[in-house]
């Protein structure tokens, strides 16, 4: 009887284990010449959801919209703007980006868990990082954002 006890025991605490690596569940990824050509043939929503002060910095990718993930309102704040740049749309394409691909999949996971269904990250972000050389390096369109 205590093997099977023991046996239980040691599937619950797996099990329970298991229940946070679900959720962290890492969403679809584009890479940033996939994301901007599907930005081009009207396919999809680039969002950059770096600070005013990075935009200054490096400029925005041409054609994205700038919503800060650091909203003042919190995750609830931006989760709003986003819906109100897709106009309320859920289920519409939508691809974030950031500095080095972080805070783009931080953004990805509280959209998906808010009820998004189709959003991607571009993990190389603007500056680069191991899932490639970013948006910059690969000379894709940048705009300036010197009032950000």
């Amino acid at each position: 009887m205590p093997v099977s006890r023991l046996s239980g025991a040691a599937l619950a605490a797996f099990m329970l284990l298991s229940i946070p690596a679900c959720s962290n569940d890492p969403g679809p990824t584009l890479s940033a010449p996939d994301a901007y050509a599907q930005v081009q043939a009207g396919k999809l929503t680039l969002i950059d959801v770096r600070t005013a002060d990075e935009w200054r910095k490096t400029g925005v990718p041409q054609g994205a919209l700038r919503i800060n993930m650091a909203n003042a309102q919190g995750e609830a704040g931006f989760i709003q703007q986003v819906e109100a740049a897709l106009g309320g749309d859920k289920h519409q394409p939508v691809a974030l980006i950031g500095l080095a691909g972080n805070r783009s999949a931080n953004a990805q996971n509280v959209l998906r868990e808010s009820g998004f269904t189709h959003v991607y990250t571009i993990k190389e972000g603007m500056l680069g990082s191991s899932a490639g050389p970013g948006w910059i390096a690969r000379r894709l369109p940048v705009e300036s954002c010197p009032r950000c």
